[in-house]
């Protein structure tokens, strides 16, 4: 029989879509064929969001993760009782949304860290909600780096055969080039290159993005790639890592879907980023664009953790009407990358 590791879900902010992606991704039989997914949050506000979603789904109330039932039809709760549903704001900034929203992640990380769980998978926050209610990060990856103690980390997003890793991301554009750095991008290409190998790629091969047109051209438009790219990237292949560049950011993402690459280290943040945003959106019936899949990953924890590659999607909050697509992406890597573990 299949190892189920048990996964934990945080919903994210109780006013976007997270609860109800988070029971619709949940309503999928073949979910619990692969893992236990145990959600971490109040009863109220999942029962909230199986009557939005027009669910026959039951709650199985817990106060540790032995407790789970982990079958098909049960949603298990571990009940933090920390969010008052009569005050529920769909689609707005609250203090009460961030502050729960932290409440989730948090619990989720110390059951991480004391070998209680195998994973987490987290839903949409506000990062303006987290920070009314006190708590100054700039996200996920912030809040996971601090509460784990990890010292280098970097963001991957994945969508399929679509991997892409960040050297810098929530910062100015005019610093980027002093946080490119050879051991910062020696450090990226690493840690891409275990997590590929965590998803049961064997040997793979990383292409670097260049940071300037057309990666330089040999100093012409910068020497970020002969000073920082290219150095780290000799650190890698001493390592036997199968990392090529710098490789002209304008050409490599094209490479990257012809499969020529396993991921990519880019550089910046909209870098990595575009290419993404535009592989994993689609138009929804209404013809809209709506997030339809992809996987955000933190490398360099001591824990696995992935998440939804999209946000707090307010407009559509309380509606029903929300994709989970990304959520089970989210969900399934996870699995598979404790089961490898």
């Amino acid at each position: 029989m299949q190892y189920r590791p048990i996964v934990a879900i945080t919903p994210g902010d109780p006013c976007g879509i997270g609860p109800e992606i988070t029971v619709k991704t949940l309503s999928e039989k073949k979910i619990y064929q692969s893992a236990k997914p145990l959600v971490i949050s109040d009863s109220r506000l999942i029962e909230q969001a199986i009557k939005i979603s027009d669910l026959s789904l039951k709650i199985n109330s817990i106060n540790n993760p032995e407790e789970g039932l982990y079958t098909y039809g049960t949603i298990d709760v571990l009940d933090l009782i920390n969010y008052d549903i009569s005050l529920q704001q769909w689609g707005k900034v609250t203090k009460a949304g961030g502050k729960a929203s932290f409440e989730f992640i948090e619990r989720a990380i110390r059951l991480a860290m004391e070998g209680k769980i195998n994973a987490v998978t987290t839903g949409p926050i506000h990062k303006k909600a987290l920070n009314e209610a006190g708590y100054h990060y700039a996200g996920h990856t912030e809040i996971f780096a601090d509460l784990t103690g990890a010292e280098k980390v970097c963001m991957m997003l994945s969508d399929k055969h679509m991997r892409v890793s960040h050297v810098t991301t929530h910062v100015a554009m005019k610093n980027v080039t002093d946080l490119i750095t050879v051991r910062r991008v020696f450090d990226v290409i690493k840690l891409t290159n275990e997590a590929l190998t965590k998803m049961g790629i064997q040997k793979p091969k990383i292409a670097v993005a260049g940071f300037n047109a057309h990666a330089g051209e040999e100093g012409l438009f910068g020497s970020e790639e002969e000073t920082k790219i290219n150095p780290a990237i000799q650190l890698a292949l001493q390592e036997e890592i199968d990392a090529e560049g710098p490789v002209p950011p304008d050409t490599v993402f094209v490479k990257l879907m012809g499969r020529q690459y396993d991921a990519v280290v880019a550089m910046y943040h909209d870098q990595g980023h575009i290419p993404m945003k535009l592989a994993g959106f689609h138009q929804d019936k209404e013809g809209n664009m709506a997030a339809m899949s992809g996987v955000n990953l933190t490398l360099g924890l001591p824990i696995i953790r992935t998440s939804v590659d999209h946000g707090v999607a307010f407009g559509k909050a309380g509606k029903g009407t929300a994709n989970y697509e990304s959520m089970m992406d989210a969900l399934n890597l996870a699995a598979l990358m404790a089961q490898k573990k």
